[in-house]
């Protein structure tokens, strides 16, 4: 029997299987981690070369999840595949998982961060989440909840740790969409 903490994980990441699985093919490849930076780019009126470092990001975590599943970087994924390596990393601790979903904080607050100060205000938050199908009227709660230290802006932490909360159940703001 799951415990209710394992069973947010796991409803959590089943749902970002799909949203990943941008052909619809039933599993994870490349060009899947790939389609999801374009789509994300796109939803920031940015072209895919404006979105290299997210997209490299994007590979790499593919390539992570692909050698922790025993697969070639050319292979496929399947639903449990990820379902468990996914679920290990985020259980392994903020090190494992910052290491993997760091780069790709990175590549997103390099897509909106338009002042390039190198956090995320308000506003700059709010076009994030608009890009990723956040209704306009929950972005400033969700704005409070992430900002955890109060001072207006987000830092790469402090959005390592909304994510990482947001899959155990801590939060309830995607961040990834």
């Amino acid at each position: 029997m799951t415990t209710s903490l394992e069973s947010t994980v796991q409803d959590r990441l089943s749902k970002r299987f799909d949203k990943w699985d941008t052909n619809g093919n039933g599993v994870l490849e490349a060009s899947d981690f790939v389609g999801e930076a374009v789509k994300i780019a796109g939803a920031f009126g940015k072209s895919p070369a404006e979105a290299v470092q997210l997209n490299d990001a994007f590979q790499g975590m593919f390539g992570y999840l692909a050698k922790e599943a025993g697969i070639s970087p050319e292979g496929s994924l399947t639903r449990e595949q990820f379902m468990d390596v996914a679920g290990k990393m985020f259980q392994s601790g903020p090190a494992t998982f910052n290491n993997v979903l760091g780069p790709v904080a990175t590549g997103l607050i390099a897509l909106c961060d338009r002042n390039n100060d190198g956090v995320i205000d308000g506003d700059e938050f709010a076009a994030w989440l608009q890009a990723v199908g956040v209704p306009a009227a929950d972005v400033a709660d969700a704005f409070r909840k992430v900002d955890t230290a109060g001072q207006g802006h987000l830092t790469e932490a402090e959005l390592l740790d909304a994510i990482r909360a947001y899959h155990f159940g801590q939060l309830e703001v995607e961040l990834l969409g």
